[in-house]
C-alpha cells in the first residue's frame, strides 16, 4: 500500500476554484436540462399507481437517455395546473384533464393508450355491489351515486354523458359524491356507503371477477387516456419521447420489470395521437359545463 504525503501548504488557487465551480454548475445545468418530471391523474391508490409508473419511467430513461422523476400532485393543485405551470413536463392524462390543459396552457397530446382489445379507446361503467338487486341504469334514479375525481374522464365525464343519454340528470338521484379515484369509488359501493359508482372498465372488470361488483351499464367507446407534454419541452425532446412511447412493447421486449401493467389504461402500449381524437368529448365538456365558452381549438399533436 502506497502512502502519499499531503502538503498542508498546498492550496488551490482562486482561479482553479472558480473553474471547478463553473464546471460543477455546468454539470448541474446539463443534468437539469435532461431531467423531466412526470405527473399523472390518480387512478387507483397512490401506492399502486407509483408501483406501475416507476418501472415505466425507467424504460423511458433507458431508451431516451433522459432522466424522469414521478411527481405527485398536491391536494391544492391539479395535474392540469402542475403541467401548465411547468412543475411537470410530461403527464399521463385522460381526455378531461387534457382538454382543460390544452384550453388553458396549449399542451400537446403525444400518444393514446391501447386497451386489451387492441383499440385506442375505453369505456366507463356503472357498477353496484355484486349482491344488489339493481340491474340497469334506469334503477339509478333516487339512489346514492358516486364518481371518481372531478377531472376524471372515465370516473366523471363519461358517466355524466351516460346519465344524459338515458334521459335523467343529477337532480334525479338521491345524492352524489366525488371520491377522488376509481378505487375509492368502487370501495364506497362495496362498503355500502353509496349504491352506484361510475368508473373505468378495466378495474371494474377485475372487481367483478373477484365477486365484489356487478356492472349494470356500459358506455360507448371513447378515446383513451394518453401521455401529454407541455410547451416548454424542446420539440426534439418531445419527439424522442414520443417515439419511445410508440416503440414500447409492454407484453413483449419491454415487459421485464413492469408491475401489473395489464391493469393500466394502456396495457398494449400506445398509438400516435391526432388533433381530432377528442373532438366529441370536447363538445360534451362544453355542454356539461366542464369547459366554458365556445373554444373548439384542439392543439395539434406532435408529428
Amino acid at each position: 500500500m502506497e502512502i502519499q504525503t499531503v502538503d498542508r501548504h498546498d492550496r488551490i488557487s482562486d482561479k482553479e476554484l472558480l473553474q471547478l465551480q463553473l464546471q460543477l454548475q455546468l454539470q448541474l445545468q446539463q443534468q437539469q436540462q435532461h431531467s423531466y418530471y412526470f405527473g399523472f391523474d390518480l387512478r387507483s391508490s397512490p401506492q399502486e399507481d407509483v408501483a406501475q409508473y416507476l418501472p415505466f419511467l425507467q424504460y423511458l430513461e433507458r431508451v431516451t437517455g433522459y432522466s424522469f422523476k414521478l411527481h405527485f400532485t398536491p391536494k391544492n393543485s391539479s395535474t392540469v395546473d402542475e403541467l401548465g405551470q411547468n412543475k411537470t413536463q410530461f403527464s399521463a392524462m385522460g381526455a378531461t384533464s387534457l382538454l382543460k390543459a390544452q384550453s388553458k396552457y396549449q399542451v400537446v397530446s403525444l400518444v393514446r393508450g391501447i386497451n386489451n382489445q387492441g383499440k385506442a379507446s375505453y369505456q366507463s361503467v356503472f357498477v353496484v355491489k355484486a349482491s344488489s338487486r339493481i340491474s340497469n341504469i334506469d334503477d339509478v334514479k333516487g339512489l346514492k351515486l358516486a364518481f371518481g375525481g372531478r377531472d376524471s374522464t372515465q370516473g366523471h365525464l363519461i358517466p355524466r354523458i351516460m346519465i344524459v343519454e338515458n334521459d335523467f340528470s343529477l337532480k334525479d338521484v338521491k345524492s352524489y359524491v366525488y371520491t377522488g379515484s376509481h378505487q375509492n369509488c368502487a370501495e364506497a359501493v362495496i362498503a355500502g356507503k353509496v349504491d352506484v359508482c361510475g368508473m373505468q372498465d378495466q378495474l371494474a372488470e377485475k372487481l367483478v371477477d373477484q365477486g365484489l361488483l356487478k356492472i349494470i351499464h356500459r358506455s360507448s367507446d371513447y378515446p383513451s387516456s394518453g401521455i401529454v407534454v407541455n410547451k416548454t419541452v424542446p420539440a426534439k425532446v418531445a419527439a424522442k419521447v414520443k417515439q419511445a412511447l410508440l416503440d414500447f412493447e409492454p407484453e413483449g421486449k419491454d415487459s421485464e420489470g413492469l408491475y401489473h401493467w395489464e391493469f393500466t389504461e394502456m396495457p398494449k402500449g400506445f398509438v400516435a395521437a391526432s388533433e381530432n381524437d377528442y373532438k366529441n368529448l370536447q363538445q360534451w365538456m362544453f355542454r356539461l359545463g366542464f369547459l366554458k365558452g365556445n373554444n373548439e381549438h384542439v392543439q395539434e399533436a406532435v408529428k
